[in-house]
């Protein structure tokens, strides 16, 4: 499980370190693709194949199932750390989330988020869990 918040920066030549708390988790290698929310994705390859599994059953005959999988598919790569800890971010996905200097990696259970500074701050607003925790009760999330 991958939790907690961390702020690091990408270099010139997109090397992110990753978190020394995510890495035992992430194993040798594993994938980073596009997220949701304009962020990045990285997935230990065995929640990435299970991930994979999933989009491999949806019908190739529904256009939004299409453009979903190609939308995470596409833009994945597989990633191995290097001896300082870090990743080569590709400049396809550095471009999509807006990486450019300051970036945040956020634990999300099985996966890891990677966001622009800018980007989670403005994605990150949390002035109306009220309204949040009304919305997860409805999908049988009470706390």
């Amino acid at each position: 499980m991958f939790m907690g918040e961390y702020n690091h920066t990408i270099d010139a030549k997109g090397r992110l370190i990753i978190p020394a708390k995510f890495r035992e988790p992430l194993g040798e290698e594993f994938v980073l693709t596009r997220g949701l929310d304009g962020c990045l994705y990285i997935y230990p390859m065995d929640e990435w194949e299970a991930f994979e599994e999933k989009l491999r059953v949806l019908p190739l005959t529904n256009k939004d199932a299409r453009a979903f999988s190609r939308f995470f598919v596409a833009g994945a790569t597989t990633c191995e750390l290097d001896k300082q800890g870090r990743i080569l971010v590709p400049q396809t996905l550095r471009e999509f989330a807006g990486l450019e200097k300051d970036v945040i990696l956020a634990g999300s259970l099985s996966r890891v988020e990677v966001w622009s500074k800018e980007k989670w701050s403005e994605n990150c607003d949390y002035d109306d869990m009220n309204s949040i925790a009304a919305s997860m009760e409805n999908m049988g999330i009470v706390i």
